[in-house]
């Protein structure tokens, strides 16, 4: 089974960018479709985007399309989060999942990392 490390959250101001990156463990990694999904205080965790296994297909939430971007590097075993144009409201934890079926459901993901802090000021 595949562990998540995440890392490249932090303190930004709005309109800045941040690149969010996931390290995983296994030599499974590429048979595992990734997302990454984000929580903000008191509210659910959400989607944000998913790519499939191979790459070839991500997805986004509405709300953040045009603005971020999923990518993997399988020979590092690493998903990647480009940020752009951030707001407040992306302010949250995100969090990198892995899992066979991928897609916007949590239940498309059984493995997932301890998460890293995203701070968007005003």
């Amino acid at each position: 089974q595949v562990q998540l490390v995440e890392s490249g959250g932090g303190l930004v101001q709005a309109g800045g960018s941040l690149r969010l990156s996931c390290a995983a463990s296994g030599r499974t990694f590429s048979s595992y479709a990734m997302g990454w999904f984000r929580q903000a205080p008191g509210k659910e965790r959400t989607f944000v985007a998913s790519i499939t296994y191979s790459g070839r297909s991500t997805y986004y939430a509405d709300s953040v399309k045009g603005r971020f971007t999923i990518s993997r590097d399988n020979a590092k075993n690493t998903v990647y989060l480009q940020m752009n144009d951030l707001k407040p409201e992306d302010t949250a934890v995100y969090y990198c999942a892995a899992g066979q079926y991928g897609g916007a459901s949590y239940y498309g993901y059984d493995t997932w990392g301890q998460g890293t802090q995203v701070t968007v000021s005003s």
